[in-house]
């Protein structure tokens, strides 16, 4: 996969390269651009099939850069020092993202994703996904979040999610029309970013949207009864945070 780097500040990019050639031989870097503006030029010139991208820039930011575009034929992952409201934005679009200083084990994982993604050219759909992101934040429409499974990048309203439940890194969702959604990401990340939506974490396990909860089981333990009959336990270590959080005295 060709290649090119953007980020404002030279030693981050030489790093970045420097990782690339030692630990991603897949990967063939043609360009380092140190602004959005070279970032452009670079993407005319070499057409890359992967940009690994700074957010924070002055002048123009990795999310304006991709605003300016008129198409995605391309891969994209995210470069950050860590801006909670960008790693939101990102996550809820399922694009991957590495968090300065870069961790190696993490930059193969990310690469070999683009890989595949690049095969099944399903990621352009992100991209775009995450420019609407923005769109819905200021106008206050209903939130989607971008799923990825092996087969199929699902674009789900916030409000369609039962609950989600996790095994090692992976996440089952469970959805309202009765389907299921296995990503290959762990439950706390979703935690952070479905907790201003009404998800409850009432046990390691479990994630629950408070609005399909019909009742607190008490005669056997505490379990937490849905709407469509599912018990999901509530952990000892949880359960006052969730009385606090459904109002239960």
């Amino acid at each position: 996969m060709k290649a090119i780097l953007i980020d404002d500040e030279l030693p981050n990019l030489t790093n970045l390269q420097i990782l690339l050639n030692t630990y991603c031989p897949q990967i063939e870097v043609c360009a380092l651009a140190q602004s959005a503006e070279q970032g452009i030029i670079a993407l005319k010139t070499y057409s890359p099939d992967l940009i690994f991208l700074d957010i924070q820039m002055p002048e123009q930011d990795g999310f304006a850069f991709l605003r300016s575009l008129n198409s995605y034929d391309f891969e994209v992952i995210f470069v950050t020092a860590y801006d909670q409201y960008a790693i939101q934005a990102v996550r809820f679009s399922a694009v991957d993202y590495l968090l300065k200083p870069i961790n190696i084990k993490e930059l193969i994982e990310a690469v070999n994703r683009a890989f595949k993604q690049n095969q099944l050219k399903s990621q352009h759909k992100q991209i775009e996904y995450l420019m609407d992101w923005f769109k819905v934040q200021s106008q206050k429409e209903e939130q989607r979040i971008a799923l990825s499974t092996v087969e199929e990048t699902r674009f789900a309203k916030v409000s369609e999610i039962i609950r989600c439940e996790s095994s090692n890194n992976y996440t089952t969702f469970f959805l309202s029309d009765n389907s299921k959604l296995l990503v290959s990401k762990p439950i706390y990340e979703y935690d952070e970013l479905l907790s201003n939506y009404g998800f409850i974490r009432c046990h390691q396990s479990h994630l629950v949207n408070k609005a399909y909860i019909k009742s607190w089981l008490k005669e056997y333990g505490d379990f937490l009864l849905l709407n469509d009959g599912t018990q999901i336990p509530i952990s000892r270590g949880k359960k006052q945070m969730v009385k606090d959080t459904l109002r239960v005295f």
